[in-house]
């Protein structure tokens, strides 16, 4: 299983707003510290605001920021809201299902319980234990050094460097 960009963008958002808490962020902001398309970050940030995870403010200084305090944000939750499929085989779609064993094998439950088993225990996690004062502060740094260079210090995976073919 591999959550979509969406969610895992989401989840960045989140976690980047929550170093900048109270603070009102351009979306510019977030995808440069990320080195992500600002166009689909946009689309992340518009999902967070319709589940009530970020306040959307419009106008030339507007931006978003946390509507919800960290401790209330459960990772599950964000996950579940965000992920566009969590229909982990054909099965779990009746309407697209074409599977002749559907009713025998027994998979779908097992999966099914695996599924649920996953978002439970993220859900056992709030975005507050993510930003703890030590992960903040090394978050920040990174961010900061992002903007300085235009890029991702030494050791930290960026999406260029996982698309980059091994030498």
């Amino acid at each position: 299983m591999q959550l979509s960009l969406h969610a895992d963008y989401a989840l960045r958002v989140l976690l980047y707003l929550g170093t900048r808490e109270g603070e009102v962020i351009s979306t510019r902001q977030i995808s440069d510290a990320y080195r992500i398309s600002k166009h689909h970050l946009v689309r992340v940030v518009q999902t967070l605001g319709a589940h009530g995870y970020v306040e959307l403010l419009p106008g030339r200084s507007g931006g978003v920021r946390l509507a919800r305090d960290p401790r209330d944000i459960r990772l599950g939750d964000v996950v579940r809201q965000t992920e566009a499929n969590l229909s982990l085989v054909e099965c779990f779609d009746a309407a697209t299902n074409t599977c002749p064993i559907t009713h025998t094998c027994g998979l779908k439950h097992c999966l099914a319980e695996a599924l649920d088993a996953f978002v439970d225990t993220l859900n056992r996690r709030t975005l507050a234990e993510l930003l703890t004062p030590q992960r903040r502060q090394a978050l920040t740094a990174v961010f900061v050094q992002v903007q300085r260079s235009g890029k991702a210090p030494p050791g930290v995976l960026t999406a260029a460097r996982l698309r980059r073919p091994p030498r």
